[in-house]
Formats: C-alpha cells, structure tokens, sequence
C-alpha cells in the first residue's frame, strides 16, 4: 500500500490490503503514540469508535476495539454513524481518540480507518506518521508493553450518540425547515438513520431514497457520486430540493427543484452570503481548495468576500481556518467545513444550513445557486497508472505546459495523484466546453502513456 495514511486516513480493499491485523496493530500504535505525547496522562483514556454498514466493518471494528482495549483504552463503541458524528461525539464526551471506520464514497470491498484527537479534530500529519512508524516497528517482532489485571481497557456500547448528534444538529439550525419538501438520498450509508431524522425534527417534509443499507449496497449506484435517481425523485415528488451525501456522510451534493445538480462550490457560495448575512463569516472570508471552479473565486469577489485556495483535501482547508480563524470552507466534492458547529466536513449539517437558507430567503435553491456561474470544467480519472511521478514526468510537463499556453488567461489545467486510490485526476476549465473537454481528453492520454 506504500505510505498508510493519505489524505483521509488508511483506505484499501478489506481484508486485502485493510486487513484485522493492519486495524489491530494501527490501533495500539495510536494507543502508545498518544500515551507518549502525553494524551493520556493522569486519567483512564477512552476512546470512541464508529463505522458505515459495511460489511466488512464488522470484523475491523472488533480488531481496532480489541486493540485498543489490549493497550488499556476504554471503548465507547457507537456502531453506524457518520464521521461527522463519531468526531462530534469525541469531543462532547472528552474522549481521548475517535476512530472511524469507513471508506468514505469508494465502493463496497474497500473500507479505511480515521483518526480523530481530542477535541474531534484529525491527527496532525507527524502524529500520522509517528503511528505508522511505531506499527512498522512492532509489527517486524519488537514487543508491545502490556497492560494486565485491571490495566486493560472496557468496552461499552454507547446508544445514545445518535440522539446526542441529532439534538446537535437541530440546535445549531438558524431556523426551522417548516414548509420545505426535501428527498434524500443517504447512499445506503452511515446517515441512513440520522439524516431522515433531523430532517424531519427540523420540521421538513421527508422522502428518503438509499436508505437501506444491507452491508453491500453502500454508494452503489446512489449517493453523491451518483445524483441520477436523487434527480428524477425530486422532480417525481414535487420537492423544493433534494440532499445526497455519501457513505459516511462527510459530504453534501444538493438538487434543486428542477432536478439540476448544486455542487459543493454553489453551496459554499449559499452559505457563505447566509453568514455574512448573520454576521458569522469571520474575515468575510471563505477557504475552498484549488479544485474549485473559477466562477465561484468570480462570485466571491464580485460580492466583496474573501477566497483562500488550499491544496486538495479537506483537511487542508481545516488546517488554514484553524490557523487564521475563519468559519466557513469547503471542496467542490461536498466536503463542507462550518468551524463554529463542526470540526469536519458534515453533510447532515451541511444539508439542513442549505435547505435553511431556503426556507428563511422564500427563494428556491436555483436562485440562491445562480449566485456563481459554473465555468466549463471536465474532470478525468486516469487509472492504474504511477501517480507518484506526476511531478517528475517530462512528457507530461511539456503537454501540461502546451494546454496553458493554449487556454491562456481564460482556462486551468490541474493534475492530481488521488489521495485514496491509485489513479491521477486531470482537471480542465475553459470558457468553451468543448475546449475544455478535448484539452483534458489529451491531457489524460498523456497521463496514461507517460505513467502507466
């Protein structure tokens, strides 16, 4: 797998690449790492551990709680819950870890673990690599200290998570849902209880789609990677909107009244007025990644807002609105980050702030949208190919260099290695969309002649 962790924790085929015994030995190398840091000094550690319904959750949330466990943590094990909810959750209850089993919006066979500190917020990328290292190191035969008698750790179920991170969420709402009509489509995941739920405590009226999960239909033809059913059940049933998230419930893709798509970048821009409006956007600033479409940079200065690029993932967004105190950021991907109400990208809250704004404005989600003008902007997945010569490829060098020159100051070109899988992303906007689309088609077979 090379380096474990990427940028949303370790991800990989379970029981292939994520096996029980990668999960075990991850957990107990958190354990002592934390213990070294100092986490855990003078009190009983405890940790919090959820999932998605993924089927393999089941044997890899036993291996990470026996492994915790064994290095003397105690397990509050809330079972299927979003990653936003296990990082709230670890930091209502002043625990000292949150684990999160999930792989997010890949498919089925493939699941990850997330580490949380205290506080709900994610590890810091030395503390990443300390684990890893300190794994590496026992897992080539140096012991474990162990407790015994009384030192291990317990376990418990904690039920009440579910309830807790719900009555969160309808008490950060602005205004109530009263009114609205709203489909959503819960990927077969990990909000497929609590999503409906708020909602309707909110006092939305609720159709729900993708909201049985069985272990194997996580993400699978539904969620936010694929908008087509969520699309025609809005337009079906008559809803003013329509919320997708994926399997763990980390991100948010919305549909308004006509069944038309509203990526991350048009919610970003919603909120983003709703709070300046509310006097919360600190710095009137908003932190999006370098993925974001050029019409929503256009938008935010046009409205007399600040944008801060980050590198891609969302963790990079957390880490510059914690370091310069901003209150809103987020990806094009739904990845949207609300600091003073979460610590990571929430879709649950995402959609209810999102369908909020709907119901206090009186405007349909289109208009509100129509704020940013989406530039023509093609998105190719190159598989198996070497992502990690990228930047060290001359051919590509040259065909990345020979796009910009032709698309001049009214176009990008982004190429990306994925963070989770092992493939290459190969970004083109334009004015022209079959500009875009042909650039980004050669571009692509670039990438997969040089690197594959």
């Amino acid at each position: 797998m090379g380096r474990l962790f990427g940028t949303d924790g370790v991800r990989g085929v379970a029981n292939a690449d994520l096996t029980a015994e990668l999960a075990l030995g991850l957990s107990v190398a958190a354990a002592h790492v934390l213990a070294e840091a100092g986490t855990f000094e003078g009190h009983r550690p405890t940790a919090v551990v959820g999932r998605d319904p993924r089927a393999s959750g089941e044997f890899l949330e036993a291996a990470v709680v026996a492994g915790l466990a064994s290095a003397g943590v105690d397990v509050l094990r809330v079972g299927v819950l979003p990653t936003p909810a296990v990082a709230h959750l670890t930091g209502v209850l002043g625990a000292d870890l949150g684990v999160m089993l999930s792989a997010s919006h890949n498919a089925m066979p493939d699941n990850g673990i997330k580490f949380f500190a205290r506080g709900g917020h994610k590890l810091a990328d030395e503390l990443e690599d300390k684990i890893e290292a300190v794994y590496e190191e026992h897992r080539t035969g140096a012991p474990w200290e162990r407790p015994t008698g009384s030192g291990v750790g317990r376990v418990r179920d904690y039920d009440e998570g579910f309830d807790t991170y719900v009555a969160h969420l309808i008490a950060v709402l602005p205004n109530r849902l009263d009114g609205l009509k709203v489909v959503l489509d819960e990927a077969h995941g990990a909000a497929a209880r609590v999503s409906p739920e708020a909602f309707a405590r909110a006092g939305a009226e609720v159709v729900t789609i993708g909201a049985e999960p069985d272990g194997l239909n996580i993400n699978d033809g539904c969620g936010s990677t694929h908008l087509g059913l969520l699309k025609a059940a809005v337009v079906e049933y008559g809803a003013d909107l329509g919320i997708a998230h994926d399997g763990d419930a980390d991100r948010c893709l919305a549909v308004d009244a006509a069944g038309n798509e509203v990526d991350g970048d048009q919610i970003l821009a919603v909120l983003a007025l709703a709070m300046r409006e509310a006097g919360a956007l600190r710095g009137d600033t908003v932190v999006a990644t370098v993925m974001s479409n050029l019409g929503f940079k256009l938008a935010m200065e046009r409205e007399g807002l600040n944008f801060v690029q980050t590198a891609v993932g969302d963790r990079y967004v957390l880490e510059s609105m914690k370091e310069h105190g901003f209150a809103l950021g987020g990806e094009q991907s739904g990845h949207v980050i609300v600091l003073d109400h979460a610590t990571t990208g929430d879709g649950t809250l995402t959609g209810l702030m999102l369908a909020a704004r709907v119901a206090a404005t009186g405007k349909s989600l289109a208009d509100l949208a129509g704020v940013m003008e989406r530039l023509p902007q093609i998105l190719i997945n190159v598989p198996d190919v070497d992502k990690s010569r990228v930047k060290t490829s001359g051919d590509l060098a040259a065909a990345v260099t020979a796009a910009e020159q032709e698309l001049g100051s009214t176009g990008r070109v982004l190429l990306r290695p994925s963070g989770t899988e092992p493939l290459v992303r190969v970004m083109v906007e334009a004015a022209d969309i079959e500009q875009a689309r042909a650039v980004a088609q050669r571009l692509a077979d670039v990438v997969k002649s040089a690197l594959g």
